[in-house]
């Protein structure tokens, strides 16, 4: 019997894309998060215009 796992994400933080030019608030959190031991990224979410920290969860 063969054995899958699916890949599922959490998100972290949720940042509005509107922010000043030269900030990059998601990147920080983000990097971060990395610094801490997690694998964090960022994405966009088009449908709510706003930048995504998320990070990847196995699950069995």
């Amino acid at each position: 019997m063969a054995t899958t796992s699916t890949q599922a994400r959490t998100v972290l933080e949720r940042f509005p894309a509107g922010g000043p030019r030269g900030s990059w608030p998601a990147e920080e959190y983000a990097a971060n998060q990395r610094a801490q031991g997690t694998k964090a990224q960022v994405v966009m979410d088009l449908r709510t215009d706003q930048f995504l920290v998320v990070a990847d969860t196995t699950t069995p």
